[in-house]
């Protein structure tokens, strides 16, 4: 029998992935274990290996095809069958030469009757019509995705107003969506506040200077610093280590550190974990091979998966203070601004000294207000003495 190549699952949130690029084409020969397709979910880009040795045939997904999970995209056959001759569940008869995998084909989906029309209500198809909708846009709240009236009555209501002819209409890719989806979903299930703290860091400049003034070691960046600490302050204040959940408050056991890494067209955050286990040269070193990979869009799910806090830091970009959104389930995020020349004051006398704004953000289900302040002195404790980072 044939061999199914499917679209595999390779995040847990994983519900669809684009075929970014066939490396075969119907009637090549292909090994078991060999590359043969990318595809491009919302954190990267992975490679898919052939399941089988024999002759790829009936490729159904052109490049740029969004696949749900699951779904046969082509089949490898054996010795001896002939690949336009039978009839597969998910594929077309063919009794044409093999087309080039470029050539425009649908997806073929495992479902009943016509996989290329929508499965809807006569009722919702006579409201499409009427109001001029493609049933193709609208999703389906009914049985095995049918999509009824109130469906597209719920589309209608929510359908962007029309484009200015003096404005272009970007496409939404599975990273903005994503994206979209998590921040919404943050903001209106979890009940944030926030605690705001200048820190001194005269100190932690200066040791950062001297350390990459030797030359036979890697520079650090002050956001390394800024790591090891949160990690440090998350070990001081473990109930704050924690995450939301149905069955209870989940207590993190490392810290496990998500750094918001900015790529083009969105971010990724990917983890460093145990940081309060690792020196801060090695986690500069980690951060860094995070932070390439991520603007390759190379990050394995193992490299984003978890994390029990996130830092968000705008500083390089001049921002010198700001409020970030919660990654559920995590219970905490810091947002950190630019270390800027400011007047302070000094007991009894004004003077220029060295400032950076944090502002932390909690999930009130998890962290009280005074577990929250005990967290963000824990910290800035930590950068204003930053030889304890060297501990």
């Amino acid at each position: 029998m044939p061999i199914e190549v499917i679209l595999p699952k390779v995040d847990m949130d994983m519900a669809s992935g684009t075929i970014s690029r066939w490396l075969v084409k119907d009637g090549d020969k292909v090994s078991k274990g060999a590359t043969i397709f990318e595809i491009e979910t919302d954190k990267s880009t992975m490679e898919v290996e052939s399941p089988g040795d024999g002759t790829i045939g009936q490729i159904s997904a052109r490049e740029g095809a969004v696949v749900p999970v699951g779904v046969a995209v082509a089949f490898i056959f054996g010795e001896g069958e002939d690949a336009n001759a039978i009839r597969l569940p998910n594929a077309p008869l063919r009794t044409e030469a093999p087309k080039p995998v470029s050539a425009p084909a649908p997806i073929i989906a495992p479902v009943a009757g016509d996989s290329s029309k929508p499965r809807a209500t006569p009722l919702a198809r006579r409201i499409a019509r009427e109001r001029g909708l493609d049933l193709a846009t609208i999703s389906g709240s009914g049985p095995r995705g049918r999509i009824r009236a109130d469906d597209v009555q719920a589309h209608v209501k929510l359908a962007p107003p029309p484009i200015a002819e003096n404005a272009d209409l970007i496409p939404i890719d599975n990273m903005r969506r994503t994206i979209a989806e998590r921040l919404v979903f943050s903001k209106i299930t979890v009940p944030h506040f926030y605690l705001a703290a200048s820190c001194d860091v005269e100190k932690l400049l200066k040791l950062r200077a001297e350390f990459n003034a030797i030359a036979d070691l890697p520079k650090l960046s002050l956001n390394d610093f800024i790591i090891k600490a949160l990690a440090l302050a998350l070990q001081q204040v473990p109930e704050a280590n924690a995450s939301w959940t149905d069955q209870g408050i989940l207590r993190h056991r490392t810290v496990d550190v998500s750094v918001a890494v900015a790529v083009e067209g969105g971010l990724f955050t990917p983890v460093v974990r145990a940081a309060e286990t690792k020196s801060v040269g090695q986690i500069a070193a980690e951060v860094k091979d995070l932070a390439a990979r991520a603007k390759e869009r190379r990050l394995q799910p193992s490299d984003y998966a978890g994390g029990s806090t996130t830092l968000s830091n705008l500083g390089m970009y001049g921002v010198e203070s700001f409020a970030a959104i919660i990654n559920p389930p995590q219970a905490t995020i810091l947002a950190v601004g630019a270390a800027t020349r400011r007047p302070v004051v000094a007991g009894e006398e004004l003077r220029v000294g060295s400032r950076m704004d944090c502002t932390l953000s909690c999930d009130h289900r998890v962290v009280d207000g005074a577990v929250g302040a005990r967290l963000l002195g824990a910290f800035r404790g930590l950068i204003e003495e930053p030889f304890r980072l060297l501990v």
